[in-house]
């Protein structure tokens, strides 16, 4: 029997940045997905890839299409020949355990084999088997087909989170004339202590922790509020970008228009 091939989506290019290229492009009639290397620069954290493997092509459509809503770069194949040639230029793979020509599990082990690519496998069952084997064949997280786009998402995150942590920030940033010392919590500017409120010390400090590099307003809501949804992302951001800005001066925060914020010089 034939494998079905499910076409990858990705962006158009209308709806990214300037500043953001797709990570994942889109397969061709004569092979999978095939992709290069997350763009490089300060709104390469968007562009994480994930390869959706999912044998129905409403259910791999329906993934591909919530994974770009959020921002990140996706395609989608069909069978498991098709995401062992294609898993490599993926950053995480959401792997269908049912698949049309190999069995999921040993598409888990084959991929870990090749590397220490994140895997997060979904099972029909819910079972905790299920899970075990998963888990036993390589993936990094399992799931139940039937679990909720945010719980899908959340997860996402987290895979992410562990296999790529962010080096620690230093106790204490000094930015003259702005102190930030993550200790005590305290913020000096021009040797006088700023009272922030704690969603405007960890924004102001994850800002700070990288400066001259660009963070997206789904970063900032990711690292600070835990969660990439944007329904109330756009007002939380702003009120405190705003408070900020009375609070120091209007040159420290930056916006990047169409990107999202950086630390700037007082």
């Amino acid at each position: 029997m034939t494998a079905r091939r499910i076409p990858a989506v990705i962006r158009p290019a209308t709806a990214a940045p300037a500043a953001i290229a797709p990570a994942v492009a889109p397969a061709t009639a004569t092979g999978p997905a095939a992709a290069g290397p997350p763009t490089a620069g300060p709104a390469a954290a968007q562009e994480t890839s994930v390869l959706v493997v999912e044998g129905t092509a409403a259910t791999a459509g329906a993934r591909v299409r919530e994974l770009l809503r959020q921002g990140y770069a996706a395609s989608a194949v069909a069978t498991g020949t098709e995401a062992l040639a294609a898993h490599q230029q993926a950053d995480l793979v959401l792997l269908d355990l049912d698949l049309p020509d190999i069995d999921g599990l040993e598409v888990c082990r084959l991929i870990r084999r090749s590397g220490d690519k994140p895997v997060i496998s979904i099972s029909g069952r819910d079972t905790e088997l299920d899970r075990v084997l998963a888990l036993q064949a390589g993936a990094d997280d399992c799931v139940v087909a039937s679990c909720g786009t945010r719980e899908l998402l959340a997860r996402i995150q987290a895979v992410l989170r562990r296999a790529h942590p962010r080096a620690p920030a230093p106790p204490t940033i000094s930015l003259t004339p702005l102190q930030i010392d993550a200790g005590t919590r305290e913020v000096r500017l021009h040797g006088n202590q700023v009272t922030l409120t704690a969603k405007e010390f960890d924004l102001l400090h994850t800002l700070a922790a990288e400066p001259g590099n660009v963070l997206s307003r789904k970063e900032l809501m990711a690292r600070i509020w835990g969660t990439t949804w944007a329904a109330a992302s756009s007002r939380a951001i702003d009120t405190h970008v705003s408070n900020l800005r009375a609070k120091l001066g209007e040159k420290w925060i930056i916006t990047v228009h169409g990107v999202g914020y950086r630390l700037g010089r007082g």
